[in-house]
């Protein structure tokens, strides 16, 4: 495997697995202020976030790499509220396009087209997890201090999440 393709793969193996930690943190916040249906989509989200994490694991190894499990920060335990939580999230994934991106342009400088071909999934994968945050926070910011509309919300996230769950099955 090339080496620098190899590279950028394991920063990206610690994006996920650093997004997965910052979701758990979020849905632990979520549970604990009496949101559950917003802590059972991030508990989702983690799981999803780990899996794009062990994807690429796999693929490094198989192509002769040697994928490196990083050691990962501790992420915040207090957010602000449900909006913060959601922009925090919406940044969050921008800065893992960008870095998808990054991935993207190394692969087509090294001639990888193999690898290239692979990270257009995760392309793919970035433009609905960009879109499904947007949508979140615009939700959000409709229904304001609106408790109802808080709790129809969490609700609807719920029954969102059971249902993205069951769509995709085992996931390793």
């Amino acid at each position: 495997m090339n080496k620098r393709v190899e590279a950028v793969l394991n920063e990206q193996i610690e994006k996920e697995a650093s997004s997965s930690q910052f979701y758990l943190a979020m849905a632990s916040w979520a549970e604990s202020n009496g949101l559950n249906g917003t802590a059972k989509f991030l508990y989702t989200h983690s799981d999803e976030e780990r899996f794009h994490m062990l994807k690429l694991v796999k693929f490094v190894n198989e192509r002769g790499g040697v994928a490196v499990i990083p050691g990962l920060s501790t992420p915040p335990k207090e957010f602000e509220n449900i909006e913060n939580v959601f922009q925090l999230l919406l940044e969050h994934e921008l800065g893992v396009t960008a870095s998808i991106n990054n991935l993207v342009d190394i692969c087509l400088q090294e001639k990888d087209y193999t690898t290239h071909n692979f990270v257009q999934w995760y392309v793919s994968e970035q433009l609905e997890e960009e879109a499904l945050a947007r949508t979140i926070l615009d939700k959000i910011k409709l229904i304001g201090s609106d408790k109802g509309g808080l709790y129809l919300f969490d609700r609807d996230l719920e029954t969102s999440a059971i249902q993205a769950q069951n769509a995709a099955g085992p996931q390793a």
